[in-house]
């Protein structure tokens, strides 16, 4: 019990010295009832990006709404799209999501296809690829990938399901993602996606883009609740 105590105040330590940057907001709508609502309501904000969960029942258990569905988003926000592939084999989903209004598109290191060739299919498209990681995974994982990648989206939480608590794990793994990539010198961008609310973005501020869905959809003001993240 000694040691837990001990490595959650050191991880807290770690939000004192990080330093605060300006944040990009994305946010996701996988928590709304109201899908084409909400959406209407975050084009009405300065939100950079909506946060597009795709998931094919495989990879994680829960599925999303399908690809003919979410294609007609462009009815509700003219916002650049975040797309998030959790799904065993990316490349037929990203050949359909580049012809959308796609910011980046991101699909997971553990997943079952060659990633160099997704990754050179993404930017095949003019799309900026990201590659994203479990929880559970470590970041050694994207060795081989790093200075491809545009972007690594580091889960906060187990994907599939939102409304989950932050894992204050992934507050290391960020600080040390991230001198990983200043050592390298790459250009390379964080993401972090789950449990993002006013008190857990601190944690992971060295993060470029935080992702949010049930702290700002479940909020009675989207634009005070985005504010209050950057």
């Amino acid at each position: 019990m000694k040691k837990e105590v001990k490595k959650v105040k050191e991880k807290k330590s770690i939000k004192k010295e990080q330093k605060v940057v300006p944040k990009k907001i994305s946010v996701s709508f996988l928590s709304s009832p109201h899908i084409a609502r909400d959406l209407e309501k975050l084009n009405l904000t300065d939100v950079d990006f909506i946060h597009v969960d795709f998931m094919d029942g495989k990879f994680v258990r829960q599925k999303s709404l399908p690809f003919k569905e979410l294609k007609n988003i462009y009815r509700y926000t003219s916002k650049r799209l975040d797309v998030h592939l959790m799904v065993n084999k990316p490349k037929k989903f990203i050949k359909k999501f580049a012809t959308l209004n796609t910011a980046y598109i991101t699909f997971h290191v553990e997943s079952l296809e060659n990633i160099d060739e997704l990754i050179d299919l993404v930017h095949g498209y003019g799309i900026k690829c990201g590659l994203a990681l479990n929880p559970d995974t470590e970041i050694d994982s994207l060795d081989p990938y790093l200075d491809k990648l545009d972007l690594v989206l580091v889960m906060s939480v187990f994907p599939g399901k939102g409304g989950q608590e932050f894992i204050l794990d992934t507050a290391l793994k960020v600080v040390q993602l991230k001198d990983k990539i200043e050592k390298l010198k790459l250009d390379t961008i964080i993401e972090v996606d789950g449990g993002i609310n006013l008190e857990t973005k601190d944690y992971v501020s060295d993060a470029s883009i935080l992702v949010s869905g049930s702290y700002v959809i479940q909020s009675d003001q989207f634009q005070e609740a985005i504010t209050s993240l950057r």
